[in-house]
């Protein structure tokens, strides 16, 4: 992947938290998150503090909302396991215009619904701030697993070689008069993936090769400085900080 390639959940700018190391960003992230999971599902407010916090850091990112809100279209599965269930809870029940449910449902329902859009909306604004490659490399800073991050390092790297094949497999296909309506295609297609499991298996190979021959020995170098300095991870920290001290606020005056 080279410099110049953008992913699509990236947005391109040059604020203060787009110019925040990546391991800054990734652990501020982390910390908010869990302390997001650790709030009680009563405290309300304190889950509206968090928004308001995300909030904070999506203007100063100039990220616009529209952007967040249509990239949260991966929290959909959570959205409609927790409107079901109330419906499927069981114990206390109360009656909601005319529909009962299930008291324990509905306190579940809400704390799904509360904590996996902070995570969703989290995760949305360290990927629109930080470029997948430097993401990568912080993760590699923070010393997370190295093959893990080897791996996760190729995929991001060829994702987009593999998929380019299947856009000319598919041209080639349609370029012969073929267009997929119905069942009867099935047996096409399924030849078409197996090609192209097959040529990226042998491009892979391939890779390997040539990596091994360029001296390879099992580490990828990192040839790029993104060490952070102590002001750097405090601007950071703000966001997990200042969502801990609500937490530990709150819990105080409980």
């Amino acid at each position: 992947m080279g410099a110049g390639h953008r992913h699509q959940l990236y947005r391109p700018g040059g604020t203060p938290v787009h110019r925040l190391p990546p391991q800054c960003k990734l652990a501020a992230s982390a910390g908010f998150t869990l302390v997001v999971v650790a709030t009680p599902r009563e405290w309300f407010w304190a889950f509206g503090v968090y928004a308001a916090l995300l909030a904070g850091v999506a203007c100063v990112a100039r990220v616009p909302a529209g952007f967040v809100l249509r990239r949260m279209v991966v929290e959909v599965p959570f959205v409609a396991f927790a409107l079901a269930v109330p419906f499927i809870g069981l114990g206390e029940r109360v009656s909601v215009m005319g529909v009962s449910l299930s008291v324990a449902g509905l306190w579940a329902a809400w704390n799904i619904l509360a904590k996996a859009t902070l995570g969703v909306v989290a995760s949305i604004l360290l990927a629109a701030t930080t470029e997948p490659r430097l993401m990568l490399l912080g993760a590699q800073r923070l010393r997370l697993p190295p093959l893990l991050v080897q791996i996760a390092m190729f995929m991001l790297r060829y994702m987009d070689v593999v998929m380019e094949e299947m856009r000319r497999m598919r041209v080639a296909r349609e370029s012969r008069g073929f267009a997929a309506r119905d069942v009867r295609h099935i047996p096409v297609i399924a030849r078409s993936a197996g090609a192209l499991f097959i040529r990226s298996y042998e491009r892979g190979e391939r890779v390997h090769l040539a990596m091994l021959s360029r001296g390879y020995t099992g580490s990828v170098p990192v040839i790029q400085d993104l060490t952070a300095s102590s002001r750097q991870w405090f601007a950071a920290g703000m966001l997990p900080g200042t969502a801990l001290a609500v937490l530990l606020g709150t819990w105080g005056l409980a």
